[in-house]
């Protein structure tokens, strides 16, 4: 354990993550860290997070969301046709979460295969099942589990950067921005450095989210007026793409101001992250009260 800070309001979370950020540094306990992977972006600060973020940030460009469209589509029809034949109940932020990671598959590793792809999201299940539980190595815990399935998702990564090494594919995704990374000297990312990050991009979209189209739901089920007005844009679309029968393009994408204005509010007014880990790296007063260096917050 260690000694820490709890900070639960607007203005404490805006000291800590903004007007005060160079104070505290990003932390999380260290058996969360083990799960993720020590070199995941979001465990580090300086030259080396600002080059995996850069990385990331590049790989979901304009350009490589484009291309995506068609898949991400077949995605949601897929989803979609899922739960009508699930009857008349699903647990919407669970089926959130199954789409967030298809998505978040297909951003990373592009059209992966089968088999690999039904590999990744049966353990990274057994890993998030495990993430939040005590932290103990007892066999047959779920954290026990969670550390033999994060150790079989390393192995997957690595036997696809291999095969990616060996055909010499040039792809967009983010493990293709990684593999192709050269430094000025030339130097490249190992392959530990590029499983973790895979493994910590994957982790942070999946559950944010999924969560804040899960608010979409709610806050659209709580305002007919609301939900009728997108389903009125929507369809609209729907109907220019000749019933569906026609893929969703790029510009019709860009051409749905109401339901964008819906997400922005939607993000505006959810708590899509429940909580997150900072370290103080200097003593911290905040009103009054002392924050030491070392401390979490």
């Amino acid at each position: 354990g260690w000694p820490c800070v709890m900070l639960a309001s607007p203005e404490g979370a805006r000291f800590v993550l903004v007007t005060h950020a160079h104070l505290f540094k990003p932390t999380y306990p260290k058996s969360k860290e083990k799960l993720i992977g020590p070199s995941a972006l979001f465990f580090h600060q300086g030259h080396y997070h600002t080059l995996i973020r850069k990385l990331v940030q590049n790989s979901l460009s304009p350009d490589t969301i484009r291309r995506l469209i068609p898949d991400i589509e077949t995605e949601v029809v897929s989803s979609l046709e899922s739960w009508v034949s699930a009857g008349d109940v699903v647990n919407a932020f669970q089926e959130m979460k199954k789409f967030s990671s298809n998505v978040g598959i297909l951003s990373v590793f592009g059209n992966l295969e089968g088999n690999y792809r039904d590999q990744l999201k049966e353990n990274y299940s057994i890993v998030e099942k495990g993430y939040n539980s005590f932290p103990t190595m007892i066999r047959g815990t779920s954290y026990s589990k969670a550390l033999l399935a994060r150790k079989r998702i390393r192995e997957i990564i690595s036997e696809i950067i291999s095969k990616r090494k060996e055909q010499r594919l040039m792809e967009k995704d983010l493990l293709g921005h990684m593999l192709n990374y050269r430094d000025e000297k030339g130097k490249t990312l190992t392959d530990e450095q590029i499983a973790d990050n895979v493994i910590g991009v994957l982790f942070a979209a999946q559950d944010t989210t999924a969560s804040v189209l899960t608010w979409i739901l709610k806050y659209l089920h709580d305002d007919q007026k609301l939900l009728e007005a997108i389903k009125a844009e929507q369809m609209a679309v729907y109907e220019a793409t000749k019933q569906g029968k026609m893929p969703l393009t790029w510009g019709q994408t860009r051409n749905m101001p109401f339901t964008h204005r819906v997400i922005l509010e939607s993000l505006r007014m959810a708590s899509i992250i429940s909580f997150t880990f900072r370290e103080a790296v200097v003593d911290v007063e905040y009103k009054g009260y002392l924050i030491p260096k070392g401390w979490k917050v």
